[in-house]
């Protein structure tokens, strides 16, 4: 309940809306109608015990089916076990039910829901849908967009499973948990658009943090980054996770995390 008191505290044109495309979260806001995007996320992650590094590649494919509802298909690829494997991917969805827009500036709410399948051994106790385990997530997501100014923050629950076909989830461990983020993002530059082929830069901070169910083991992040918007369609984002505490047995918590992603406009 200390976590999350302590997150509340903190409580159309692709360009424009550049500082709430952020690096760890989704905000309400979608992408357009006929819209398809590719990323492709690269970590490289500091192990807790030795000196090891893990590496995960992440291609992800999103389309908007309408303004309301988009859709994502994530693979995982990672060398953790010292040889680059496929290990599973994920399945999310994203519907807005609310929509304010005034000038330079919104304000949207919508709801997510994740599926994800893993065949990696599980390792820790924090529960990752996005590349170490099974299971499913659903939540809701609310962006206050200002200017050159958004704020975003999130709530699931998460629901962790077997990672089949042969590791069982621990049955000394939690299964269930909450999940709950904050992100801020600035748009530094350009300081005045001309045209659409002008870089926008942005400053963006999320605090990401969990907490177990029953036994209340919990964690909280901070993960700056600096993003690159091309041409209003591809997107360049260098970030830096980093554990403030935590009470559980994580076993990478810390470490680099590089994303590009290109849009085709009006593909449907």
């Amino acid at each position: 309940m200390k976590l999350l008191a302590f997150i509340t505290l903190f409580s159309s044109c692709f360009c424009l809306k550049a500082q709430e495309l952020f690096v760890f979260t989704e905000p309400a806001s979608n992408m357009a109608k006929g819209n398809l995007g590719i990323r492709m996320m690269g970590s490289t992650l500091k192990e807790t015990i030795g000196n090891g590094f893990n590496t995960h590649i992440m291609p992800e494919l999103m389309y908007g089916i309408s303004k309301n509802l988009m859709v994502h298909s994530t693979a995982f690829l990672s060398n953790r076990n010292n040889s680059f494997v496929s290990e599973g991917g994920s399945f999310y969805a994203k519907y807005k039910f609310f929509n304010r827009d005034e000038v330079k500036q919104h304000f949207r709410m919508s709801t997510f829901v994740r599926y994800s399948f893993n065949n990696a051994d599980i390792h820790q106790d924090e529960i990752n849908l996005i590349g170490h385990n099974s299971g499913y997530e659903v939540g809701v997501n609310a962006t206050q967009l200002l200017h050159k100014f958004a704020l975003s923050g999130g709530l699931s629950f998460m629901k962790a499973l077997n990672n089949e076909p042969r590791y069982k989830f621990p049955i000394n461990q939690s299964s269930n948990a909450l999940y709950y983020t904050m992100s801020f993002g600035k748009l530094m530059l350009p300081k005045k658009y001309n045209n659409y082929k002008q870089t926008n830069v942005n400053l963006m901070c999320e605090f990401l943090g969990q907490s177990l169910m029953p036994n209340g083991k919990s964690y909280l992040d901070i993960a700056p980054s600096v993003q690159f918007i091309l041409l209003s369609k591809i997107r360049l984002d260098l970030a830096y996770r980093y554990q403030l505490f935590s009470s559980m047995q994580r076993t990478a918590p810390n470490g680099f995390f590089i994303r590009l992603e290109y849009n085709f406009f009006n593909v449907y």
